[in-house]
């Protein structure tokens, strides 16, 4: 790590010397890395770096290796640094503390309290009942602290599959009729009366546990920004379900989303509204990132009967 940068995270964490630990990951398409760093001489005994470097090639698993591709990257990691150091949470839909944050050239810094030292450090790749409550807990605190906040500074319209980001995905489709439809959905979606900042890409992966599993912390915020909180709920449920427990559980975790949500809102939101429009923007979110999905890699496992159900809805609703 370059000199610099070590200054940079010594003095925003007023510690005497740094040491690079593991890495925990390497950001998508070869995009940089996330390194834990151990502090010495200061209250920290640790930091989470997200070092981003663009670089000369990118990796895509997908092969969407285009210009739009990297443009969009790029913007994604500018609104990340932006909602880190313009934007925070409470405790009922906790975050990271951004510490420093800094661009150099093609090289961007962005300094994270460690969520592992905070107590949150768990992470699932199957869920509990009980912890995809506790997701949900996180999500409907978050969007109601932002409902009605205008995303300053992040996309317009989050979420990381949205349609006007994705021309080559929705060009690539084979399903016609979806296809015509998708302007027609994400107008809708966009339309609706009640909108929130998104997280944007709220899978199970960027959600960091307690021991006991009943608190969450989430993170990766690239593609935070407006929108219905329905975006996020339906792509968290159908990160860590699969078709069969969709149809069976769904309707309940519905109902607990929306009971939390309900609790933390302030009373003068038109509660019964917000959640009749939410529930009937419910099949329409699903259906926008089936859309996606088809046109971005047709053989992934979220291309259910579940999906393609929900979807046949929607359509037929639009001929209505």
């Amino acid at each position: 790590m370059k000199q610099e940068y070590q200054d940079l995270i010594l003095q925003a964490c007023d510690a005497s010397s740094l040491r690079v630990g593991a890495k925990i990951q390497t950001l998508w398409s070869g995009y940089g890395e996330i390194v834990r760093l151990h502090l010495e001489g200061c209250n920290r005994p640790s930091v989470v770096v997200k070092h981003v470097k663009f670089p000369e090639e990118a990796e895509h698993p997908g092969g969407w290796n285009t210009d739009r591709s990297h443009t969009r990257k790029v913007k994604s990691y500018q609104v990340e640094t932006h909602w880190y150091q313009n934007y925070s949470t409470n405790q009922s839909c906790r975050i990271p503390a951004c510490l420093a944050a800094c661009s150099y050239g093609d090289e961007m810094l962005i300094v994270l309290e460690d969520l592992d030292v905070a107590g949150y450090d768990q992470r699932r790749t199957s869920v509990t009942d009980r912890e995809i409550k506790a997701c949900l807990s996180w999500l409907a605190h978050f969007h109601a602290l932002f409902l009605g906040v205008a995303p300053e500074g992040l996309w317009p319209v989050g979420t990381y599959w949205h349609l006007e980001t994705r021309p080559d995905e929705l060009e690539a489709m084979d399903d016609a009729e979806l296809k015509a439809a998708a302007g027609d959905i994400d107008r809708i979606l966009s339309e609706c009366r009640f909108k929130t900042i998104v997280h944007g890409d709220a899978k199970l992966a960027n959600f960091c546990f307690s021991q006991s599993g009943n608190d969450v912390a989430a993170v990766d915020f690239q593609y935070v920004g407006g929108g219905c909180g329905m975006k996020d709920v339906v792509y968290f449920l159908g990160s860590c379900m699969e078709e069969r427990e969709c149809e069976k559980r769904v309707p309940g975790l519905l109902d607990y989303y929306f009971s939390e949500l309900k609790l933390s809102l302030k009373k003068d939101v038109e509660f019964h509204a917000l959640e009749k429009e939410w529930r009937e923007m419910f099949a329409f979110a699903w259906t926008d990132f089936h859309r996606f999905l088809l046109g971005w890699r047709p053989g992934h496992w979220k291309i259910n009967q579940y999906s393609k159900q929900l979807t046949k809805e929607v359509l037929r609703k639009l001929k209505q």
